[in-house]
């Protein structure tokens, strides 16, 4: 079945739709009416339908993976509740059953947290751009944590016991001890290249990420510009990467270093962990680990200098 039908844009310009595969009458006009209701542009709009106007906006600005997950996160645990409320017409009290209902679900706090944000930001913009009032989850209130508890990361003894468990798999061990002795994410641990390591210097240069979508392969800038960084190794690291490197055969300046996905990543650390004996972490708090390690280290050399000038200053009072 077909909907046609002419409307007018935000410009007052006249154009016609024209949709196939409808399998019933009521079905083509329902999304008439949807469609329509997009194209006011007003918040008499139901909130399933603004929320597609919020998507199409926010699409052009964000990141490819930044917005799949907004959208999974909306489209997952917000929208279903709130989809058939106008805009104009949801209400504090609404936000708190809703808030109620998801906390029921027993998800961690820093979810709650995640989540909730992402139905404020669409007030937020409602509020910003289309005159809506007031954000009704200001008066609703927050719910979850920006931070969980203590942070999960492994010692440098339980990462040596982990790492045996890969030692036998050459991507997978070198991808493990860029992890761990770089801090980097592993999303731009996947986008690197030969290009990005620097042996003269012993610098590896962090400036795009990895991550797939729909079964596509895609590089973007990283999140923030932060996140642009060039990260000294050790020197043991670069004769590992070096090693590694020969090992590929041919492999162009510009091609990825490593070919394995996330998942597969995930994987090889729970497998490890698991024949390891260490607890189970995620592979985002390897950068944790990473950050102890260094902590440990700069707090140990100044505790030693703090040593050294104490025993100069007394020997000092003691020469005069």
């Amino acid at each position: 079945m077909r909907c046609q039908f002419y409307y007018k844009d935000w410009q007052g310009v006249s154009h016609k739709k024209n949709k196939r595969g409808f399998k019933t009458k009521a079905e083509a006009e329902q999304w008439e009416r949807d469609f329509l209701q997009q194209q006011q542009r007003n918040l008499d709009i139901n909130f399933e339908n603004f929320v597609q106007i919020y998507y199409e906006d926010m699409e052009h600005r964000l990141h490819e993976n930044t917005m799949r997950t907004k959208k999974f996160i909306i489209d997952l645990k917000i929208i279903p509740y709130f989809k058939k409320k106008n805009m104009n017409e949801i209400k504090s009290s609404d936000i708190r059953a809703w808030q109620n209902a998801l906390m029921k679900k027993g998800y961690s706090e820093t979810y709650l947290k995640t989540v909730n944000n992402q139905l404020s930001a669409i007030f937020n913009y409602a509020v910003r751009y289309y005159d809506l009032k007031d954000n009704p989850c200001r008066k609703a209130g927050s719910i979850g944590k920006s931070h969980a508890g203590e942070k999960e990361f492994w010692t440098k003894q339980e990462f040596k016991q982990f790492f045996v468990t890969v030692e036998n798999k050459p991507e997978t061990k070198m991808a493990f001890l860029l992890l761990y002795w770089t801090g980097m994410r592993i999303g731009e641990l996947l986008a690197l290249t030969p290009a990005d390591i620097d042996f003269e210097k012993q610098t590896v240069t962090i400036s795009k990420t990895f991550h797939r979508s729909k079964g596509r392969d895609i590089i973007t800038s990283p999140k923030t510009k932060k996140s642009n960084r060039t990260i000294k190794m050790p020197p043991f690291l670069c004769e590992e990467m070096q090693e590694y490197i020969k090992m590929l055969y041919d492999i162009k300046p510009d091609e990825r270093l490593f070919t394995v996905t996330k998942s597969y990543i995930n994987h090889e650390m729970e497998r490890g962990a698991k024949q390891a004996g260490v607890k189970k972490i995620r592979v985002h708090d390897i950068r944790y680990s990473h950050a102890t390690i260094f902590s440990c280290f700069f707090t140990f050399l100044h505790l030693i200098s703090l040593i050294f000038y104490g025993v100069l200053t007394v020997f000092l009072v003691l020469m005069v």
